[in-house]
């Protein structure tokens, strides 16, 4: 796992200084503590941090073909390098490493841009093609590895995290359309970012700069979610290939030269993938897992009992509130406002984990692709009770929401029914747009937030209400918020984290199944629980879903309370210039008065907060 970054300037006279690379290097240190690279060509360049996993002694980066036409730099891992180098030996290529990056070097020099057809895993790429004057970039079908990236006029600018393409003198502008995003989805989705100007570029999607002449550059989307059940297989047909596939994919994972093990929530998904690694290790698994004091958000007796009946060298640590103190170091590392609360245990159990090994896997990703969440219920309940056609649901339901009282039983149900059935998913925000209409104030030009959640809905082929949903969250909640934690926590600890439910031949057989297999009867992931009958205790397949939860509606009311008070009321916040403070401390109140839990609401403007201060370089 590492980090990569680049400069093009479009002036072939303007060299890029080798202190400009040095410095975006410098700025990902912890990707990659292990080497460092930079290759400069006159006004081309490419910067690299390596965290040794694969040929601890080769793969310096950024590597070369035999003559030097073609330059890579690639943060990620092919897990089916083995077999493309055999391929591409075969067909007379030399290697000079042990490494996947010198398979996907050579892949381009074979296939060109449709490389990435062929690769299975997670990555983000730059191949730099002097020959043609172009430069290919590439992240992977899911989006577990992050691509920010920056054009004008004068140049291109590429980097793992959006401080590196800053490093290289871009200005730090908030994009108020970004704000209006992130109070709507707890996180900025892609390809918009938080600072006007850098882009990130989509799961699943390529870019192609050329730069020979006048600058050209191409976005395009090379696979894609594509739900089309197949009606013709009995459910023992699929629970025969979803569990060779799960076996294959958890396998794959398993190779490295360095320490292993696993992240262990308690959870079916993590379990499962800890009960596939023991076929597997022939020396017990070792664990993570992290635990709370309040007894309703702790998964840690589950978690043990998984360890128990696996045998594996178990390590747990308990999460307490002075754990907000993180949250200057989680608004440096994550780069971006970020709402998800469960950034907290997700970096103690990275930096927990990474006193004892170098690589774990992760069970993220069954949700999704196997309808796990509670949501999924909650929303289809909404879909069948709504029968209305949209515009009488509008002025029905709509009417109905506008003349009962707040706080009064069935004001929120009521604006969840004026919406078209089929769309509903979409309108679940962090906060509701009366309340982002309070909060930022009316600003010409910006769209409501649910914009792009609409359109993914609005576009979708797949055939069933279900399948909508997941793939909804597939494009949004996966790949722009729980993969991002998992990524900018895990790499803050120079900690490789590989996520096997998310390899795409698994994704792609869950296309492929019934919806009816993954929620049925209002069973959650029946055909995984199927799956893993014989291989998980009862008590995992049966306690109700907690997910990573953090408990901050009572740390918010009890030992955060003065802190958060604090933050709200100070006169030189920086979040001032954004957010109407007043109404802030108005939610506060009503929080700690019980009135309503807001402590989403709490943790999104403490976050801003934070990552202002950051931007500012402020004492948080």
């Amino acid at each position: 796992m590492c980090g990569i970054c680049g400069q093009i300037n479009f002036d072939a006279t303007h060299t890029v200084p080798a202190r400009l690379v040095t410095e975006m290097t410098d700025a990902m240190v912890h990707r990659g503590p292990d080497d460092s690279g930079q290759y400069i060509l006159e006004n081309v360049a490419l910067g690299f941090r390596r965290l040794s996993i694969i040929d601890v002694d080769g793969g310096h980066q950024p590597m070369s073909n035999e003559d030097g036409s073609i330059w890579i730099v690639f943060n990620g891992e092919v897990y089916n390098f083995p077999e493309l180098t055999r391929r591409l030996r075969g067909s007379g290529h030399v290697f000079k490493t042990r490494t996947d990056t010198e398979a996907i070097l050579h892949l381009y020099e074979e296939m060109g841009e449709d490389c990435v057809q062929e690769l299975r895993g997670m990555f983000a790429l730059a191949i730099l093609d002097l020959r043609r004057k172009r430069l290919f970039c590439a992240r992977d079908r899911m989006g577990i590895k992050p691509f920010y990236y920056y054009m004008d006029r004068n140049r291109f600018v590429f980097g793992s995290e959006l401080k590196v393409v800053l490093a290289a003198g871009i200005p730090a502008e908030v994009d108020p359309q970004g704000l209006e995003d992130y109070f709507t989805n707890g996180y900025v989705p892609a390809p918009r970012s938080i600072i006007c100007g850098i882009k990130k570029l989509p799961q699943a999607h390529t870019l192609t700069l050329n730069f020979g002449g006048e600058p050209d550059l191409k976005i395009a989307r090379y696979w894609d979610i594509r739900f089309t059940p197949d009606h013709g297989l009995c459910e023992s047909d699929w629970l025969e290939a979803l569990e060779a596939e799960l076996e294959n994919a958890v396998r794959m994972r398993l190779i490295s030269d360095v320490p292993l093990g696993a992240f262990l929530s308690g959870g079916i998904d993590s379990s499962a993938v800890v009960a596939l690694m023991s076929r597997f290790s022939t020396t017990p698994v070792k664990t993570f897992s992290i635990g709370f004091e309040e007894a309703a958000y702790d998964e840690l007796p589950y978690a043990r009992m998984i360890a128990a009946k696996y045998k594996t060298e178990h390590h747990e640590e308990i999460v307490r509130p002075n754990s907000v103190d993180l949250l200057a170091e989680l608004s440096r590392y994550y780069d971006e406002p970020f709402a998800d609360s469960s950034a907290i245990p997700t970096y103690l159990v990275s930096r927990f984990a990474r006193s004892h090994v170098t690589v774990v896997l992760s069970g993220d990703g069954g949700d999704e692709l196997f309808a796990g969440y509670n949501h999924y219920v909650k929303w289809l309940r909404l879909h069948k009770f709504n029968r209305l056609p949209p515009m009488l649901a509008k002025l029905v339901w709509g009417t109905a929401h506008r003349l009962l009282p707040q706080q009064m039983f069935g004001k929120g149900l009521t604006y969840y029914l004026s919406k078209n059935r089929h769309e509903v998913p979409a309108w679940f925000s962090l906060w509701m747009p009366a309340e982002r209409h309070r909060l930022l104030g009316k600003q010409d030009g910006i769209i409501l937030g649910e914009g792009n959640k609409l359109a993914i809905l609005r576009r979708s082929t797949a055939p069933d209400f279900i399948s909508r949903c997941q793939e909804l969250d597939l494009h949004t909640y996966l790949a722009e918020d729980i993969l991002v934690k998992v990524d900018r926590a895990s790499m803050a600890n120079s900690l490789e984290a590989r996520v096997p439910l998310l390899d795409h031949k698994v994704a792609e057989l869950s296309f492929r199944m019934p919806s009816s297999l993954k929620l049925r009867g209002g069973e959650k992931k029946y055909i995984l629980r199927k799956c893993m009958a014989n291989e998980l205790p009862n008590q995992i397949m049966t306690h109700p879903k907690q997910g990573f939860g953090v408990p901050l509606k009572l740390w918010f009311r009890n030992e955060l309370r003065e802190l958060v008070e604090d933050r709200f009321s100070q006169a030189n916040s920086p979040a001032a210039a954004f957010v109407d403070l007043s109404f802030a401390r108005d939610i506060l109140r009503k929080h700690q008065a019980g009135t309503r839990d807001f402590s989403h609401h709490i943790w999104s403007l403490l976050f801003l907060d934070s990552w202002l201060r950051e931007l500012r370089g402020l004492p948080g």
